[in-house]
């Protein structure tokens, strides 16, 4: 249904192999020349066909996403470009624009052709759909052509005066437009891409920085409050020339400052303006002028020009831009991807004044819009998302935090949640606000001052309120306490300080009693945005609430496996169900950051289970005479006797090990590490695939008195990376497929069955409020129960099975919270010992890198 031609092509993405073997693409393991990644671009075009079709990436920052950007651009296949890291967004641009290919975080390892050919009509000169400022829950796209990302890769490589010896880290994401314009300008001077998905608070990120001799440094505003807090004034980064800032404004005194800064340390700050509309930059200031005009956006990029329109009513007029890297135009429906140029100069919407030395400077906005954290908020669509869901709402805010009053008796705390996802905000940027009507003028027109005063009158009222624990400096002891680290910040996140399974429940428990109800996602949130005193504006508690299935089946299975062993009642089954429930666990908080940083989490999330395991072995084996050295060294499942004996009764812990020591040494391989960043649904499901040989003993190899569990972590690693109705669909058939005749036990298989389809369809159990302290606690002491009831209930079962099976949860929980004390206490002394500040851990928040 389209042209094969079209009418020019990017020359950064056709012409990689010009630059020969200049290095190209640097990792944390490898090197890529220019030659050899253009022989992956070019075998990458060739699978995408010679008949342009239309395709969809969700793009991650990693090298097989870059290969299919390129690919697509030297092909000639109009490219729609999504994060990666948002599920939605994809299947929001699948189902509004039906493309014939869908790449998803990479190419090879998830390519999925939908058709042979193609549906649509694409215009010649269409080469890449992108969402305005990262916006992500809109289909309206911005349609640019081979000339705009050329012009303006051409303009940004001039005024930066990129050379083949500069180097870029990708602080940004490649699927926000202020991110691939680093890509597209380094590329077209044969330049270095260091391609990277840490954040800038991890030290691992300055150790690639000055490892690579990184030049060159692009942030948002928000980067620079999170370069306050790694000390980056101190930093030694002597190969750095430049330091680029857009995203939206930054500070006139925080300008100052960073030029200042950069004056002593031997590089230039460039304040940058743009917008997607423009394929990326309209303005730069030039350094030397920063620090006596830091309220500028400074002159128009080469090859541009700006006018000031009058407004009506207005001292100031919008700002308009012209120049060969002003769009297409928009596209709303497929229709429009065969449309040519519909416009031919940009109109802001921001209002403007022109100084007498030419640099330019916004003032404010015409049209209703925020940008926060980078990202541009249309406040039409935020009442248009809400009035799509049956609810009344007037939107405002500020370019920190977006403020919704809803009429009715909403759920403001689900609308919130629902707001930041399709918004693509973080949770803590959003604050939604039940009114019993919505506040309007004497004229009737909406009363937009009103709703914003909404969260002054919040805050104000939280403030008064007399409590305790909830504070920023509270939270931050809690973690603290909970996750054995001396010092804990607010950029911090419970995946990011090494929380593991293990404490998970307990914080989570402790959190909840302090904050009220958390977020699904709090052990992603930072801590400071789980601090913010907006919280109290939730609504009062129910006697139910729900409790994360994990913890309780954690609780329940510990129970069930001792009253077993006791004899009190006989429920087999639930063992298995915790092996699942590792791999759920593991997926979710050990798969977190670059590989380093993966490896050093799951070493550490090792060692909460192998020491105290060793520890109480040990005590066992010198108290009793039924255990040997074998078990204290966890190998008793290896080289212990072939028949039963007590020897055997700490099985669980040691296949554990073993699962997580297997894993561990699995993701070290680089290789695979980056084949599960590309395929995290595709890769666990070949991880129980492989599991499956255990299972049905292919091999012929099985360890005696154990079954094999590998393709239950697996399973539940699955269960963690479903998100749609359709992969917990695939996991519920492995589960009901593979389970029977697993025990010939129809009773046991039963049990694991129900565990396995609860944590794969219900992600929480509304429990009475009052038992959720006593279930996380008897989840959070469920290993060190598990241990410690081999040596108590046999000196009680005599007397009650019911008070011997008490007496062993009871002595789990004395271990436990034993064990917590003294690692806390060992990690705050290594806090205290350590040279200098804390090292600042690595922060998921898509907006920083």
């Amino acid at each position: 249904m389209t042209s094969n031609l079209f009418l020019t092509r990017a020359s950064f993405a056709a012409d990689l192999a010009h630059f020969g073997d200049r290095p190209a693409v640097l990792t944390e393991g490898s090197t890529l020349s220019y030659r050899e990644l253009a022989g992956r671009v070019e075998a990458f075009a060739a699978r995408l066909g010679t008949q342009r079709r239309l395709v969809a990436l969700a793009a991650a920052n990693d090298l097989d996403s870059l290969i299919a950007y390129l690919a697509a651009l030297t092909a000639g296949h109009p490219l729609i470009l999504v994060p990666g890291d948002k599920p939605a967004a994809l299947d929001s641009i699948v189902a509004a624009y039906d493309p014939d290919v869908v790449l998803r975080s990479g190419g090879f390892p998830s390519f999925e052709e939908r058709r042979p050919g193609t549906v649509h009509e694409l215009h010649p000169e269409l080469a890449l759909l992108v969402s305005t400022s990262g916006s992500t829950g809109s289909p309206k796209l911005v349609r640019l052509s081979h000339e705009n990302l050329q012009s303006n890769a051409e303009a940004i490589a001039g005024y930066l005066a990129i050379g083949p010896e500069d180097r870029a880290a990708t602080t940004l994401p490649l699927s926000y437009c202020y991110g691939l314009s680093v890509i597209n300008s380094h590329l077209l001077r044969g330049a270095g891409l260091v391609l990277t998905d840490l954040s800038v608070v991890d030290p691992c990120f300055w150790e690639l920085f000055r490892a690579h001799g990184v030049s060159s440094f692009a942030a948002v505003p928000y980067t620079f409050e999170l370069l306050e807090r790694v000390g980056f004034a101190a930093l030694d980064l002597p190969s750095l020339r430049y330091v680029t800032q857009a995203g939206g404004r930054l500070a006139p005194e925080q300008v100052r400052r960073y030029a200042a800064l950069g004056s002593e340390r031997g590089w230039d700050l460039f304040v940058m303006y743009g917008a997607t509309e423009a394929t990326a930059r309209m303005a730069y200031l030039p350094p030397d002028l920063a620090a006596s005009h830091p309220g500028t956006i400074g002159i128009a990029v080469p090859g541009g020009a700006f006018r000031i329109d009058p407004v009506p009513g207005l001292d100031d007029g919008e700002l308009v831009y012209t120049g060969p890297n002003v769009m297409l135009g928009y596209a709303e429906v497929p229709a429009d991807l065969a449309l040519g140029r519909t416009v031919e100069e940009l109109r802001t919407g921001d209002l403007a004044r022109r100084h007498p030395n030419g640099l330019y400077e916004v003032v404010g906005r015409r049209s209703r819009f925020l940008k926060i954290v980078g990202l541009r908020v249309d406040l039409g669509q935020v009442e248009r998302i809400l009035d799509g869901l049956g609810v009344r709402a007037l939107s405002t805010g500020t370019d920190e935090r977006l403020v919704v009053a809803a009429e009715g008796g909403a759920d403001v705390r689900l609308l919130g949640k629902v707001l930041a996802q399709q918004l693509g905000l973080p949770r803590a940027a959003v604050e939604v606000h039940g009114v019993d009507r919505l506040p309007r003028l004497s004229s009737g027109k909406p009363d937009y001052p009103a709703v914003l005063a909404l969260a002054a009158a919040s805050v104000g009222a939280v403030q008064e309120e007399p409590s305790a624990g909830d504070g920023p400096e509270d939270l931050r002891r809690i973690y603290a306490e909970h996750l054995e680290c001396g010092a804990v910040r607010d950029e911090d996140t419970f995946v990011s300080l090494g929380g593991d399974s293990l404490s998970y429940v307990a914080l989570s428990v402790r959190l909840e009693k302090v904050l009220g109800a958390l977020p699904a996602d709090w052990h992603l949130m930072r801590v400071g945005d789980l601090a913010r005193p907006a919280r109290k504006a939730y609504p009062a508690r129910r006697f139910l609430a729900p409790l994360e299935t994990s913890i309780v089946l954690r609780a329940v299975a510990i129970i069930f496996i001792i009253s077993t062993h006791v004899g009190l009642f006989t429920w087999p089954g639930t063992a298995h169900v915790l092996m699942a429930v590792a791999g759920y666990n593991f997926a979710r908080f050990q798969l977190a950051g670059e590989r380093v940083a993966r490896l050093r989490r799951q070493i550490r999330s090792l060692g909460r289970i192998v020491v105290p395991s060793v520890a109480f072995i040990a005590f066992a084996y010198l108290v009793t005479d039924r255990y040997s050295l074998a078990n204290i060294a966890l190998l008793n499942s290896l080289i212990g006797p072939r028949h039963v004996t007590a020897e055997w009764q700490f099985w669980f812990v040691e296949v554990l090990v073993y699962v997580l020591i297997f894993l561990l040494a699995l993701l070290a391989l680089p290789w695979v590490d980056r084949a599960e960043r590309a395929a995290p649904f595709a890769f666990p499901l070949a991880l129980t695939a492989l599991g499956m040989l255990g299972r049905y003993d292919l091999p012929h190899i099985s360890v005696p008195h154990t079954a094999p569990v590998l393709w239950l972590v697996g399973l539940g690693w699955l269960m963690a990376r479903s998100r749609t109705t359709l992969q917990r669909a695939v996991v519920t058939v492995i589960a009901v497929l593979s389970v029977p005749g697993f025990f010939d036990d129809a009773a046991r298989e039963a049990t694991l069955l129900g565990g396995l389809l609860l944590l794969t369809w219900l992600p929480a159990i509304p429990l009475p409020r009052r038992l959720h302290r006593p279930v996380g606690v008897l989840a959070s002491s469920s290993l060190y129960a598990y241990l410690t009831h081999w040596l108590v209930f046999p000196l009680l079962e005599p007397f009650s099975p019911a008070l011997a099976v008490g007496a062993s949860l009871a002595a789990g929980v004395v271990y436990w919270a034993l064990t917590q004390r003294i690692v806390g206490a060992a990690g705050r002394v290594r806090a205290r010992r350590a040279p200098g500040p804390r090292k600042a851990p690595v922060t998921e928040t898509a907006s920083t890198r």
